[in-house]
């Protein structure tokens, strides 16, 4: 499950960035990580006191095609504590160095690659959306060749656990049945611990993570965001976001928008990630079938049932997304008509995600104005206008009430992609944090209007949009 494994260093480390909160939380002492020890354990040179470090080993489906052997290739799992709340968290890094599963890799990550992932991760996380969070970034003081020389970095990162899909197919592929019930019994007793004395424990352990990502799924919906690399060994089972890398949010909306330099076909495209979640958690199922049930055909129903399963919850979990976004209670049987026009409105219109629901805010509060800035005034979305406000009378819920849900359901801020670009670029290139520090601030109160510059608010330039590219950290 895995080997043993120690951090290659770093021969000039600096902290970049420390998420004083989290580590508070996490009942770790802000100042002894900021002296040089806690900066020498941050970059690998120092193991913390009682950690015993590993590589963890997994497998995975990456574009639909199996990888039998994956593993953490430039990952390392330090060890686990427990909270302030009482709950159990991974503390990993992510760029420490060669592993066992690198694969010929360098094992390193770029700074700008660990620097993204702070704060996208960030950024979800203060959307009130499952994530692995980022406890910190250092410069490792190294240089290492991608398409030119670039400074290196490591994160160090926060999970419930990191056991992903692909590490059930790991012992699954094998036919390491043995393995495999060790890691599910572990798996529930970490995640779904009630479970753990139920005799289809496994089947329940199966369905627990299919209501997760159920749910999962459709908030990244609701906030416009695309993964990028939706590939099985980055599907947690915790239903935490994990793995940001060539991950985007969407401007102008199109359910069809693919960022990553690596999705040529469109396999993670935004209105993809559901259907591809369902695909995920077939390998899933098919990798528990053995402790399902001894009785192959039975296993094998019990287990596609539990998967079909998926499409109901997610309608379900998503109707309800779409509603808080609209300002609406779970009365009407006509909403999903209206979230859909609403949908194809923004689609032929061009509008910003983002500023397209959020100007729904204003019009709740009788001013159309900036709606029909954005949307324009044809007939068609007149009668949307209209079929919406009336929908609205008909809650029995004060204005107040109706304007509060409405404003935490619809951000003001996001990661645009060209401020995350630009704060990386001063970062990395520059040695100029005030970008970098200057977006998380404005990230972490995503809600909050008017609170600083609008160009937070903006979406970029058309043509910046038009030909915007992501890239995997590796």
């Amino acid at each position: 499950m895995y080997v043993p494994w120690r951090a290659s260093g770093a021969p000039k480390p600096e902290l970049v960035w420390l998420n004083e909160n989290l580590s508070t939380d996490l009942g770790l002492n802000n100042t002894d990580l900021r002296s040089p020890e806690g900066v020498d354990i941050l970059s690998g040179n120092k193991a913390p006191d009682g950690a015993q470090p590993i590589a963890q080993a997994y497998s995975g489906h990456q574009f639909g095609h199996f990888a039998p052997q994956l593993g953490d290739g430039r990952a390392l799992l330090l060890g686990e504590v427990i909270d302030l709340q009482g709950q159990r968290k991974d503390i990993a890094f992510k760029g420490s160095g060669r592993t066992p599963f690198s694969r010929g890799g360098d094992g390193k990550a770029t700074l700008s690659s660990v620097l993204r992932e702070v704060i996208i991760s960030e950024a979800v996380q203060a959307l009130g959306i499952p994530t692995t969070r980022s406890l910190a970034a250092v410069a490792t003081g190294e240089t290492i060749m991608r398409e030119n020389a670039v400074p290196a970095g490591i994160l160090t990162r926060v999970a419930a656990s990191h056991l992903r899909v692909g590490s059930f197919e790991f012992f699954a592929a094998r036919g390491d049945v043995e393995p495999l019930r060790r890691l599910a019994d572990y798996a529930i007793a970490r995640h779904d611990s009630s479970l753990i004395e139920e005799s289809d424990r496994y089947l329940l352990l199966l369905q627990s993570v299919i209501d997760r990502q159920a749910k999962l799924i459709p908030q990244w919906m609701g906030i416009g965001f695309i993964h990028g690399v939706m590939n099985t060994d980055n599907m947690a089972i915790s239903g935490e976001t994990i793995d940001y890398g060539p991950c985007a949010f969407m401007e102008a909306y199109d359910p069809n928008a693919v960022f990553s330099s690596i999705d040529s076909q469109g396999r993670y495209a935004y209105a993809n990630q559901p259907s591809i979640a369902k695909w995920n958690l077939g390998r899933l199922a098919s990798a528990l079938m053995p402790l399902i049930d001894t009785d192959e055909e039975r296993a094998k129903v019990l287990a596609t049932d539990a998967v079909n399963a998926f499409d109901y919850l997610f309608a379900q979990y998503s109707l309800a997304v779409w509603r808080a976004k609209l300002g609406l209670d779970a009365t009407g049987v006509e909403d999903q008509k209206l979230v859909t026009d609403f949908l194809q409105l923004m689609h032929s219109h061009k509008v910003d995600f983002t500023q397209g629901w959020r100007s729904l805010v204003d019009a709740a509060q009788g001013d159309d104005t900036i709606f029909l800035s954005l949307f324009g005034t044809s007939e068609s979305v007149a009668y949307w206008l209209e079929q919406w406000h009336q929908r609205s009378a008909m809650q029995g819920i004060d204005s107040a009430s109706h304007i509060a849900n409405m404003k935490r359901a619809n951000p003001v801020y996001i990661a645009r992609n060209h401020l995350v670009e630009h704060a990386l670029t001063e970062a990395a290139e520059h040695d100029n944090l005030k970008p970098f520090e200057a977006l998380m601030a404005v990230l972490s109160q995503p809600f909050e209007s008017g609170a600083v510059d609008s160009k937070f608010a903006d979406p970029a330039p058309e043509e910046v949009t038009a030909c915007y590219k992501t890239f995997c950290g590796t």
